[in-house]
């Protein structure tokens, strides 16, 4: 292994001896003009730049022989292995993820001789979706023992800041309903409004999803696989008899890519003067007016297709709610079981001697 520092002494007797860096050409003074002293700081530099190659070295050795291709597998390999066990919607988003700009000169390198210097500077050059997406590739290595040990500590690793999100207004929404010449993507809007439903679920429904006899409209989220479930009322029963009855209920709709979708909302918002939602804020705005509502959680879940608590609290958490005083609250559910429950009719009770006669009112 070619040594990094070489001595060099100027001066034919009782010179100063420097170092030289023979992969940055820069040269530093020793600070002595002993030989033997020189001799000794130049080992002991060469020693601490080559026990650190040493030692990975030797690691590769050990496990190569448990893994052929941990010497050569880079993070490519990783990515494109990552992508093969995704399907549907969340491959198409780790594919669109690869093509990172960030991800550049990550991705060519050999995971077992990548430095956590380099996970940091890839974070500071890529954006919030970059951090997710590479918090999971390294953390899919590290289970998959392509990493003996995490790059980035989970403490190091810079928290994810989206963007501030909000659901879109009653006024918003009549108002972009209102200027929609479109049939289809007029009943689009509407139903999304009452649905809650994220647009590539909601365009991809069709007539067999609803169940006219128990006023029920279900279907699969995409996303998750997890089944939404939800009631309909007569609002969303008056939209879906307008929609085909057999087949998709917007058959338009339902072939153009999601970002085609998402830029004529925004063009439509853009011409009203709308800023700060996307067809996303719609299933945001659903969970607001739940949680305002009073609407159980438990129900919102299964309306909004989520498998955890936790989501659907983080897509209402924005929701303006009055809470009542306890009293008021008792009071409330009092009248409410007494309404259950009516009492029979009053009755008098009058005294004569001692003996008590009841007279009904």
């Amino acid at each position: 292994m070619k040594t990094r520092y070489r001595l060099i002494c100027r001066g034919i007797r009782g010179g100063a001896y420097y170092c030289v860096d023979t992969k940055t050409g820069k040269r530093t003074s020793l600070g002595t003009t002993n030989a033997d002293d020189a001799r000794q700081v130049i080992e002991a530099k060469n020693n601490s730049e080559r026990q650190p190659v040493l030692n990975l070295q030797i690691a590769k050795a050990y496990l190569a022989g448990s893994d052929n291709g941990i010497t050569t597998r880079t993070w490519r390999n990783a990515i494109d292995s990552l992508i093969g066990t995704k399907q549907g919607a969340n491959q198409h988003r780790w594919k669109t993820a690869a093509k990172d700009k960030a991800f550049i000169t990550l991705l060519p390198q050999v995971i077992i001789e990548t430095k956590g210097e380099t996970i940091l500077k890839v974070l500071q050059m890529g954006t919030v979706s970059t951090n997710v997406y590479l918090r999971r590739l390294h953390n899919f290595c590290v289970d998959m023992n392509w990493l003996p040990w995490p790059l980035v500590p989970k403490r190091q690793w810079p928290a994810v800041e989206f963007k501030e999100k909000r659901g879109i207004t009653l006024a918003e929404h009549l108002a972009i309903v209102a200027r929609e010449n479109n049939p289809e993507r007029k009943a689009f809007y509407k139903l999304a409004w009452h649905l809650g439903a994220s647009q590539s679920d909601l365009a991809g429904l069709n007539a067999e999803d609803v169940d006219w006899e128990h006023h029920v409209i279900s279907y699969a989220r995409r996303k998750t696989g997890s089944i939404a479930i939800m009631r309909m009322d007569d609002d969303m029963e008056e939209i879906l008899r307008d929609l085909p009855g057999n087949g998709p209920l917007f058959p338009y709709l339902r072939t153009v890519r999601s970002g085609d979708r998402a830029t004529e909302f925004k063009q439509r918002c853009t011409g009203l003067g709308i800023k700060g939602v996307s067809l996303h804020s719609y299933r945001y705005a659903w969970a607001e007016r739940a949680k305002t509502a009073g609407y159980p959680e438990r129900f919102a879940q299964v309306n909004l297709g989520h498998n955890s608590r936790a989501m659907a609290r983080a897509y209402s958490r924005k929701a303006p709610v009055e809470m009542p005083s306890l009293s008021e609250y008792e009071k409330q559910q009092k009248a409410i079981v007494g309404n259950r429950n009516p009492e029979p009719a009053a009755q008098n009770t009058a005294t004569h001697g001692g003996h008590h006669a009841t007279v009904a009112n």
